[in-house]
């Protein structure tokens, strides 16, 4: 059944790079309106390639944010049914001066974990990549006449703005959205080497924060020692937020955490993992965070508050002796199992405006949340995912827990009644949301070579 499907992969390749090259040339940003045009270019472009592909009723939906792509192949009465959910928005590519090529004329290069090139462009990892995969794999399977399931599909464009128009749509169009699994490419695997599949995220509480102290910029030298500055409080505020073995303050912020047991974690740390090379890949001198951890704990079942971005005053050339009216930041937290993200939000909230002092004005304005999400290991679709990553790789992956968050998992479940799979491809160090994200060549290909397998083991265990 399958070497005709991997006969066309085989084939194609090079149309099949191509075609991406075009869709990562389309600056999706999400989150600047400036873009808007591009967002929907990008919308238009995914619904084209599935159409290409062999899907029907394609279909750009609107929302009251940015166009859901849907379309599908129903091949069967008795069949299982896969849902594919991915995003074709990207994050902003700032700070512009810090990539060596611009974010959105993708290059090739070779490095020393990507022998076979990687695609440096925003979005070639984090999803137009990863979600094109399924494209091209649904089409290597369709023109072959090899689907072993319905397939649907439904990319999105507001993801890296928090998902907010897609419990409404899924809401709405439950009946055609039902499935038996949905199948997300979202993730990574620990290394080319060493295949993995991610069986926990993190939610996520994220927020902004406003200081104010006089009503207006004010002359340094006039008034400085006079006049509470919103910069120093901000900074004096956030950093009270963790104490010295870097335990996050939040009254209460621990309460709900899921305990993970000590034979858990003893396993957790049995994945491949050097911290010598943690450190080179980042160019950091030592490892950092919550004492009695390991990185790879910190990274994944303990939660997190870190500080997004911070400004105020004046950041312009040269010297400005202004002593600031506001001060601003983007916080977010990472959440575990337990935890509830308006939860979370309402004790910083609380927390934060208590610590204020009076020469001071505060606001917190809630952004965006998601809930922490664990799948099960024993379920058909994980067996079937399982077996298709140790048929490509040649190894069986190893079950992990990863440390983003992908907000929807929780409402897939919610709404459809199913559990996700969270196939992913991509690496940790392919600098996502980072300056100089890529994606390597293998991994595209491996992920277009691996998913045909997951549909042919789904489709098996499930008669």
């Amino acid at each position: 059944m399958m070497q005709n499907v991997q006969e066309y992969i085989q084939s194609n390749k090079d149309r099949f790079l191509d075609e991406l090259l075009d869709l990562l040339r389309i600056p999706s940003v999400s989150a600047d309106p400036a873009f808007n045009d591009d967002v929907k270019k990008t919308a238009e472009q995914v619904a084209k390639s599935l159409k290409e592909a062999g899907a029907d009723n394609v279909t750009i939906y609107p929302t009251a944010g940015h166009p859901i792509v849907y379309g599908e192949k129903l091949v069967g009465e008795g069949l299982p049914t896969v849902l594919v959910y991915g995003h074709y928005d990207v994050q902003p590519p700032d700070p512009l001066d810090l990539w060596d090529s611009p974010p959105f004329e993708p290059v090739i290069k070779k490095t020393e974990l990507h022998p076979e090139g990687a695609i440096f462009a925003r979005g070639s990892c984090d999803d137009k990549g990863q979600a094109f995969m399924h494209i091209k794999a649904f089409e290597a399977m369709n023109k072959a006449g090899k689907l072993a399931c319905n397939i649907k599909f439904m990319i999105e464009g507001e993801e890296e703005v928090g998902s907010n128009n897609l419990e409404k749509f899924c809401r709405d169009n439950a009946d055609m959205l039902a499935c038996d699994v949905v199948l997300v490419s979202d993730t990574s695997i620990i290394a080319n080497d060493v295949p993995s599949i991610t069986v926990g995220l993190r939610g996520l509480s994220y927020v902004e924060v406003e200081v104010t102290g006089p009503n207006r910029d004010l002359h340094s030298g006039t008034y400085g020692g006079g006049v509470a500055n919103p910069i120093n409080i901000l900074s004096k505020m956030i950093a009270s937020l963790q104490d010295e073995d870097n335990h996050i303050t939040i009254p209460g912020f621990y309460d709900d955490v899921e305990i993970v047991s000590e034979s858990d974690r003893a396993k957790m740390n049995e994945a491949p993992f050097s911290v010598e090379n943690y450190q080179k890949d980042l160019d950091i001198a030592s490892i950092h965070g919550e004492k009695g951890y390991t990185t790879l704990e910190r990274t994944s079942i303990r939660p997190t508050l870190d500080v997004n971005g911070m400004w105020g005053g004046y950041i312009g050339e040269g010297a400005k002796t202004v002593l600031p009216s506001k001060a601003y930041a983007k916080i977010s937290m990472r959440l575990v199992p337990n935890q509830s993200s308006d939860k979370i939000t309402a004790l910083f909230q609380k927390h934060f405006e208590s610590i204020a002092p009076e020469s001071v004005k505060v606001k917190v304005r809630p952004h965006h949340g998601g809930e922490p999400v664990v799948t099960p290991t024993d379920s058909l679709e994980y067996k079937a995912a399982h077996l298709a990553m140790e048929k490509t790789f040649g190894k069986a992956p190893i079950p992990q827990r990863g440390g983003g968050s992908i907000p929807i998992v929780a409402l897939f479940e919610e709404v459809f009644g199913v559990k996700t799979v969270l196939m992913g491809f991509g690496l940790d160090s392919d600098a996502i949301h980072s300056p100089n994200e890529h994606y390597g060549v293998f991994n595209y290909f491996k992920g277009i070579e691996t998913i045909p397998y997951f549909y042919k083991y789904y489709a098996e265990l499930k008669k």
